[in-house]
C-alpha cells in the first residue's frame, strides 16, 4: 500500500517562491518515475513536471522555466521548486507515479494547497 504525503503549501506573493515536498512510503521508489499534479477550483487536475527514475524532466508549458522537479532516492522523496510563482499557479498540489497514457500508479494523497495573492 503505496501513502502519498505533500507537504510545503502555503500563502505566497506573485513573484514569490515555494518549495513543495512529497514522502513515498510503501514502495520501491527509484524504479519508477514521478509527477507533480495540481488542480485549480473547477477545473481538473493537470499534470506540471515529472522527472523519470534517473532524472530527466519535463514540464508543461505553462510552467516551463519557473518550475522545477527533483527526486531523492535515498530519502524517498520528490520536491516541486516552484518560482516566479503567478496567481493562476493557485490549486491544490498533489503528487504519483505517471504511467505514461494519461493515468497515474497510487492512490491520491490530500494534497498541499498553494495561494498566490497579493
Amino acid at each position: 500500500q503505496v501513502r502519498l504525503v505533500e507537504s510545503g503549501g502555503g500563502l505566497v506573493q506573485p513573484g514569490g517562491s515555494l518549495r513543495l515536498s512529497c514522502a513515498v512510503s510503501g514502495s520501491i521508489f527509484s524504479f519508477f518515475p514521478l509527477g507533480w499534479y495540481r488542480q485549480a477550483p473547477g477545473k481538473q487536475r493537470e499534470l506540471v513536471g515529472t522527472i523519470t527514475n534517473v532524472g530527466s524532466t519535463n514540464y508543461a508549458d505553462s510552467v516551463k522555466g519557473r518550475f522545477t522537479v527533483s527526486r531523492d532516492n535515498a530519502k524517498k522523496s520528490v520536491y516541486l521548486q516552484m518560482n516566479s510563482l503567478k496567481a493562476e499557479d493557485t490549486a491544490v498540489y498533489y503528487c504519483n507515479s505517471p504511467t505514461g497514457n494519461g493515468d497515474y500508479r497510487w492512490s491520491w494523497g490530500q494534497g498541499t494547497q498553494v495561494t498566490v495573492s497579493s
